[in-house]
């Protein structure tokens, strides 16, 4: 009930950022027609923002036979939590990393990289898939994937502001100045918001995905791993589309500033050792 809540007050702020932008491009008339598209885009988001994702991510959807060891491990991890099995998804990228999505337990679907199972060994990988499992479990994955939806949405919104300029509730050119503030303050309150969400939901996932797996050490040793190849190795898809990087386990964008600033995910070592009070 807590996480709905959670859903439809994102749905609720980001909807309206997308009138605010609206009205800058088209005033009145183009604070009504975002209204419509951020309502479309709301029913969208909850039926088929996990498919665009995966798409976004070109993820293929594996079984017992095509990848049988990966296969049975998310399977007999999906027992311990007691959950529908979820579909299994692999992605070919080098950067080590994973993710869910899906609008509930019955309609999940967990991915990770080929990269990630080849620098992670069987329990390092059995405590990841568990994390995603307990996103799945705390039904996070619905808030994080319509979040990476409607936050890629702005982005492009306020893009397309930015070039052909904002009107006011008027009808007449609105003050520039105030206009550029907008354009790149909004995208950045979305990000904000997928922040302040994100950062929490992590912990707990680290914490459901330790129990799930019976193994908090190969989590936070795994989460290790992750951070020092994801500091090396880029992440094409997630930097072509930075508004998902919130979804994965680690955050995968390169480059610091206002990415490094406004991070999606918890420090690292504050992770591991949440993780090694639990050993202890």
């Amino acid at each position: 009930m807590f996480n709905l809540m959670k859903t439809a007050i994102l749905m609720a702020a980001i909807t309206s950022l997308f009138m605010a932008l609206g009205q800058m491009v088209g005033g009145q008339q183009g604070m009504v027609l975002a209204l419509l598209v951020a309502l479309g885009m709301n029913f969208f988001s909850y039926w088929f923002s996990d498919k665009l994702v995966l798409k976004m991510y070109d993820a293929r959807e594996v079984d017992a036979a095509s990848a049988p060891q990966f296969y049975r491990m998310v399977a007999e991890l999906a027992q311990r939590a007691q959950l529908p099995m979820p579909k299994v998804y692999l992605i070919q990228e080098d950067a080590p990393n994973a993710f869910a999505t899906g609008r509930n337990p019955d309609h999940a679907a967990v991915a990770a990289t080929t990269g990630l199972l080849r620098m992670l060994d069987e329990r390092e990988v059995r405590g990841v898939m568990a994390h995603e499992l307990a996103h799945v479990k705390h039904r996070d994955i619905l808030i994080s994937t319509i979040s990476a939806t409607m936050a890629g949405a702005i982005s492009m919104l306020a893009n397309f502001a930015m070039l052909f300029g904002g009107r006011g509730s008027d009808g007449r050119p609105a003050n520039p100045v105030a206009g550029i503030a907008v354009m790149i303050l909004a995208p950045l309150a979305a990000s904000l918001i997928q922040m302040a969400i994100s950062r929490a939901r992590e912990f707990e996932a680290d914490r459901g995905g330790a129990e799930i797996s019976g193994d908090p050490q190969a989590l936070a040793s795994a989460l290790r791993k992750i951070q020092r190849a994801a500091q090396r190795i880029p992440m094409e898809a997630a930097e072509r589309h930075p508004e998902t990087a919130q979804m994965m386990i680690m955050n995968p964008l390169s480059g610091g500033g206002l990415r490094g600033l406004f991070s999606t995910h918890p420090s690292t070592e504050e992770r591991v050792q949440r993780l090694l009070a639990m050993v202890r």
